[in-house]
């Protein structure tokens, strides 16, 4: 950590306006986490940031509060851009972004993304938003449709930079870069460094202030990690042992695949579970209408497949389920991260039902410095698992 960052105790050492800090304390938040403190001031500069930060340490706030700051209410031109990866993300971005504004009442966000029809979102681009949310694929449809521009655009981030680039909006991002020829600042926010996230850097970015906040163990959640292993027919059975044993109200269940994700869903509910699911089979409407439920806590038990794990930002939830064990190392850290959240204690389970999935969550735990407990059914509850050795084969002689 830098000496600047040392010396900064809370918000007001960052130099903000009172109507931000009012809203800041109002809410709750005293001082800035590591990112908030070491990108705010250069984004506030108008300098380049590039920053590597793991999931829930407060990305949105660390360039979304500069861009509040910046907007001119006066002027009804597109003056921030902020593209996300997922709809999912866009949404909870402009959330949060709304929640700051009480200080500004003539600054208006709009949140553009596939899925939903284009009628509402051109109603939002009317009032003649100061800071724009936005997937990439819908930019740019409604840059094509005329009912944008962006040449008046002053910053521009891209969040979830990594994941965003790898889904194959390359093209689109740097097509909406080239069109923002009134920028000032670009920002890029990623949990890793990949080579897509570097050659943008390295195409737009000119003296760029570089942020990396390490994952280390007292910024960790509290998450209490543990695996069970079970026949792989019945998984869905140690679901419900797991729900009715471990007493957490509101839960989340990831899935690595639509149909999984549907089935289990039907299965829970059959077995009187108040359980329900998003996937991207489902109406966009639908989706929102279920994630709602969840967050205002009507909804005990959510299933989702990874499409949704960067883009639900609730911070008290009970526990995670790896129905799935995930493909990739870093799915599991953003999957387990919705939960722990607020300085809570967190529980995460993993339910291995093939030798295959014990390897990968083996190398999940060595790749992320977890310690995850394996335990086992009994008749009374759970108990440690004892690691058992592999059977020796017997060679005929």
């Amino acid at each position: 950590m830098s000496e600047e960052t040392r010396e900064i105790r809370s918000f007001s050492d960052l130099g903000l306006p009172e109507a931000i800090l009012n809203t800041l304390e109002q809410r709750g938040f005293a001082w800035p986490t590591k990112v908030q403190a070491e990108a705010i001031p250069p984004f506030l500069a108008w300098k380049d940031v590039i920053a590597k930060a793991p999931t829930g340490t407060g990305k949105t706030f660390a360039f979304g509060i500069p861009m509040i700051v910046h907007a001119d209410p006066a002027c009804e031109d597109i003056q921030g851009l902020i593209l996300a990866p997922t709809r999912e993300l866009a949404i909870q971005i402009g959330d949060e972004l709304r929640a700051l504004l009480p200080g500004y009442p003539d600054i208006r966000v709009a949140v553009l993304y596939g899925g939903q029809k284009y009628e509402p979102q051109i109603k939002q681009l009317k009032k003649r938003p100061q800071i724009v949310v936005a997937t990439p694929g819908r930019l740019m449809d409604h840059y094509k449709r005329h009912a944008l521009r962006l040449d008046s655009v002053r910053t521009v981030v891209l969040d979830e930079a990594d994941r965003m680039l790898d889904m194959g909006f390359f093209k689109d991002v740097t097509h909406i870069i080239d069109k923002t020829t009134g920028r000032r600042n670009l920002g890029l926010f990623s949990a890793t460094f990949s080579q897509e996230v570097m050659t943008v850097s390295w195409m737009y970015q000119r003296d760029e202030v570089e942020i990396v906040v390490k994952p280390v163990a007292e910024e960790r959640p509290d998450i209490d990690q543990f695996s069970v292993t079970v026949p792989a027919m019945e998984k869905a059975q140690a679901v419900l042992r797991l729900l009715r044993q471990g007493g957490a109200e509101r839960v989340m269940i990831f899935c690595n695949t639509k149909h999984m994700c549907q089935r289990l869903s039907d299965d829970l509910v059959r077995a009187g579970v108040d359980a329900d699911c998003i996937h991207g089979n489902i109406a966009q409407s639908q989706r929102e209408k279920t994630m709602q439920r969840f967050r205002d806590g009507k909804l005990s038990v959510l299933i989702a497949t990874d499409v949704a794990s960067r883009g639900i930002d609730i911070d008290d939830v009970d526990c995670v389920v790896n129905y799935d064990v995930p493909e990739e190392n870093e799915y599991y850290v953003h999957r387990i991260g919705r939960t722990g959240r607020a300085r809570k204690k967190g529980v995460a389970w993993s339910i291995i039902g093939s030798f295959p999935e014990q390897v990968k969550l083996d190398e999940i735990a060595r790749y992320s410095h977890y310690e995850i407990r394996r335990m086992a059914f009994t008749e009374d509850g759970m108990e440690p698992a004892e690691r058992k050795q592999p059977t020796p084969v017997r060679r005929k002689r």
